[in-house]
């Protein structure tokens, strides 16, 4: 079940929210019922993934109970919790990517396994090691295994995240005045719940009709249109991640639950460093407290090459995480290079130009990157990047024989929707800043 189909969004979740916090007649924790809800909500999209995200709950909290009760060896436990959660996110996610390597290397030919992907998987991963590394920095002390469960499955970020903490998140369910209904919550939650649903109904639905077609005729693309193509892409793409974000923080608002910011107007950033700072800004955040930091610590002398090089193999990581395919490996490549870039800069050269500039330099750099995101086959992305920086084609006036750009100047609705997404996205404050002051926690 999605959060933009008429299912969920006028039967489960107000059915949803009637037994939350109506439970007490019906002498139900309230817990128990969103752990009920939010088990019921994964089921639907496929009952045969319930098995998986169940094992890895009760492996993870029996990990938490043996590092709880144990003085000597914690740290050996703690590495075998995390290896047990990154095996299970290689053997479902990654094991066909590593065996096709493999036979292609090594002229094998061994069979895959054809697993499917679990949903969430990445987000419940991400969200289970992080909580066993708070765990043994005593950071987290006494855990019902009802609490943990809810903690993974609560199901408004159970999908798409944002990645959560459990410190930040047990507090509001165990808060006794998040079970008496708040209208005020209620209204700014529907709110930024509509916003997500037009960002991910009409400007990436739109958008996304025009790039699926760019990315089916690739060998026909002539300068504009090829930047047309990656542009609408950059917007869809920022539109469907951030409206299913908004979708899940305005669900969980409705329950009385303030999930953290994941996006703060990533296309405004000034720079590669400030848009990792504003985009999926929980994912940032994991990457540098149980990545990055891990890794420097561990230098016994730490110079900023060491930190850079830290730096670069840490967004290798982050572009594989999106995907079992090489395109995500260069995606986050190419984002290092330019962190590496970036931070140079910032040591050895500092120039004080316009922000302008800057702005217009970092979007530019975001928008290539996006290349690399979307088009999986190598040899595509070659061809579009070609494209792109081809400009005998616009210097010989042939502007009338791309007819991808003539298709999309004679869709009066598509550009409508991809010049407000540029103002949008520009100049327009984001949902959650916009209403993050009228938020009754």
């Amino acid at each position: 079940m999605l959060f933009y189909t008429y299912p969920y969004l006028f039967f489960f979740l107000p059915i949803s929210l009637f037994l939350f916090f109506y439970s007490e007649y019906l002498k139900i924790d309230r817990k128990l019922i969103l752990i009920i809800l939010s088990t019921f909500f994964y089921s639907l999209w496929n009952i045969y993934f319930l098995p998986v995200i169940i094992f890895s709950i009760f492996v993870n909290y029996l990990c938490y109970k043996i590092l709880i009760s144990v003085k000597e060896n914690k740290k050996k436990i703690l590495i075998l919790g995390v290896a047990l959660n990154v095996v299970i996110l290689m053997i479902f996610k990654y094991a066909d990517f590593i065996i096709q390597n493999i036979n292609i290397i090594f002229l094998t030919e061994f069979s895959y396994l054809n697993l499917p992907f679990p949903l969430a998987i990445s987000f419940f991963t991400f969200q289970s090691i992080a909580f066993l590394i708070n765990v043994y920095d005593d950071e987290i002390v006494s855990v019902k295994v009802k609490d943990f469960f809810l903690f993974i499955i609560f199901f408004p970020q159970l999908i798409a995240g944002p990645i959560v903490k459990f410190n930040n998140m047990m507090p509001q369910f165990n808060y006794k005045k998040n079970y008496i209904f708040n209208k005020r919550n209620f209204i700014i939650g529907l709110i930024i719940l509509l916003i997500g649903l037009v960002k991910k109904i009409y400007f990436s639905g739109t958008l996304s009709e025009f790039v699926d077609v760019g990315h089916e005729n690739i060998n026909d693309l002539k300068f504009i249109s090829s930047w047309l193509l990656s542009l609408c892409f950059t917007f869809q793409f920022y539109f469907d991640f951030s409206g299913y974000v908004d979708m899940a923080t305005g669900s969980a608002l409705m329950f009385n639950v303030v999930l953290p910011q994941n996006f703060n107007s990533p296309l405004k950033a000034k720079s590669v460093i400030d848009f990792w700072q504003r985009w999926h800004i929980t994912l940032t955040q994991f990457l540098n407290n149980y990545i990055y930091n891990p890794i420097i610590r561990s230098y016994k002398k730490v110079n900023f090459f060491k930190s850079l090089m830290a730096i670069f193999f840490v967004f290798l990581l982050a572009g594989i995480w999106h995907g079992p395919s090489w395109n995500f490996v260069l995606f986050g490549a190419f984002h290092g290079l330019g962190l590496i870039i970036n931070h140079i800069y910032k040591k050895y050269i500092n120039l004080n130009l316009s922000k302008y500039i800057f702005w217009f330099l970092t979007f530019n750099f975001v928008n290539l990157s996006f290349i690399f995101f979307r088009t999986k086959e190598i040899e595509n992305i070659l061809i579009i990047l070609k494209k792109m920086f081809d400009i005998s084609f616009l210097l010989n006036n042939n502007l009338l024989l791309d007819e991808y750009f003539i298709s999309f100047s004679n869709n009066l609705n598509l550009i409508i929707c991809f010049l407000l997404s540029f103002l949008i996205c520009i100049f327009f404050r984001n949902s959650y800043g916009l209403l993050r002051n009228n938020i009754n926690e």
